[in-house]
């Protein structure tokens, strides 16, 4: 199965995907789905008084959120913060992961989307194989 691509030739995003699945389940639940954020990278728009150790988690249940979106490029809602309502956006690239609050349950997202290079042998540099690799799944419990 070939992968779709966008314009500028780089692969869809499997992150908001994912982002929009997990929040449906978690709030399907009966759970509050919470995100963390990285608060530092460009295009963060949230309360500075809320972020601690650079990141910030964020309340994205419907009934802390009025007009929240989901988009494929990011977050965005209103929501009050101590009272006082704030307008946050928050890119995809900057969503760090996504979780329930009563359970703990959910998903962490890894820095980069893209497929780890091959690493370099004593003989030179490996080859990459003409047919993709199988996912490998491991069973956790």
């Amino acid at each position: 199965m070939s992968q779709r691509k966008l314009p500028d030739g780089g692969a869809v995003s499997r992150r908001p995907y994912l982002l929009r699945a997990m929040h449906e389940w978690i709030s399907d639940s009966g759970h509050t789905p919470h995100v963390i954020v990285d608060a530092l990278r460009a295009g963060v728009e949230v309360p500075s008084a809320y972020i601690k150790d650079g990141k910030i988690v964020l309340n994205l249940s419907m009934t802390a959120t009025q007009r929240l979106q989901l988009k494929n490029d990011g977050i965005e809602f209103d929501a009050r913060f101590a009272g006082v309502a704030h307008h946050v956006r928050v890119p995809m690239a900057a969503v760090l992961g996504v979780y329930a609050r009563e359970t703990g349950e959910g998903m962490i997202f890894s820095e980069s989307e893209s497929e780890p290079t091959p690493p370099s042998s004593p003989d030179g540099p490996q080859t990459t194989p003409t047919e993709p690799k199988r996912a490998k799944l491991t069973v956790v419990k």
